[in-house]
């Protein structure tokens, strides 16, 4: 079964919902519209006996360039029940295994959404930055607190500091990706193993996840709200008005007063 908003591909198959960025010409960058799609498909994957799990991929040349900044700043996530905050608690407490295959630019949500995933296998141009920062903005998705865990505390204060993206080879030796390979066999990896997890029990699935995330949650959770409230405070200060004026003028952003 396939279905589309165009932009977000959602199809489900033999136990496995693959949600796929389809929005090349703007390099998958993701619209409130988008998140909508994804949070509403990652819901209904949790509450489906039938799925298994679920596969986020893009394209063999970028994954996603993070959020839409025109549509962003339309569509400023204002209330937990924006979108955006609906799909990231939606796949903080995923209860199933989540697979991503990410090859090209991953950038912003693109690379934090990976830290929810419990597997990830990149293509060997992978790109990952969350440059939250140079915005005049700070982390989400609990980032603050799940990349420090995961990359230790220098090598996060230079992932999250200056923005600069890390590649596949370095994801691979701190934990984020799990395997890199080749852009064009990432996508069908991520399925082959897909449609191992969905071989398997889904008692033992859901309950091995939980055992492994369940000390954690509260505090993602808690962290992700305080990150929402500060990214929404910062998102109208004159650093982040300077920062997005400057890069919808193709500009570069002077910081120097502020």
């Amino acid at each position: 079964m396939t279905t589309t908003m165009s932009d977000i591909l959602v199809h489900t198959e033999a136990g496995t919902t693959t949600l796929t960025f389809n929005r090349l010409d703007k390099k998958n960058s993701i619209t409130a519209a988008m998140y909508a799609t994804l949070a509403d498909a990652v819901e209904a994957a949790a509450a489906d006996p039938a799925v298994r799990c679920v596969v986020f991929q893009g394209h063999e040349t970028v994954f996603s360039a993070g959020n839409d900044i025109a549509d962003f700043l339309n569509n400023p996530p204002a209330t937990e029940d924006s979108p955006v905050f609906r799909f990231l608690r939606a796949i903080a407490q995923f209860p199933k295994p989540l697979i991503a295959a990410v090859c090209g630019p991953a950038v912003g949500i693109g690379t934090t959404l990976l830290f929810h995933c419990d597997l990830v296998y990149a293509g060997d141009n992978a790109a990952f930055s969350m440059p939250f920062v140079n915005l005049g903005l700070c982390p989400e998705a609990a980032s603050s607190l799940l990349v420090p865990q995961m990359l230790g505390y220098h090598r996060a204060a230079e992932a999250l500091l200056l923005g600069e993206p890390f590649m596949a080879e370095a994801a691979l030796e701190v934990g984020l990706a799990n395997r890199v390979l080749p852009p064009s066999e990432a996508a069908g990896y991520a399925q082959a193993v897909a449609r191992k997890l969905a071989a398997k029990p889904l008692s033992a699935l859901v309950e091995t996840k939980t055992l492994m995330k369940q000390s954690q949650l509260p505090k993602v959770l808690a962290v992700m709200a305080d990150e929402g409230q500060r990214f929404g405070r910062m998102l109208r200060e004159p650093a982040a008005r300077e920062a997005f004026g400057a890069f919808m003028e193709r500009r570069k952003p002077d910081f120097s007063q502020l």
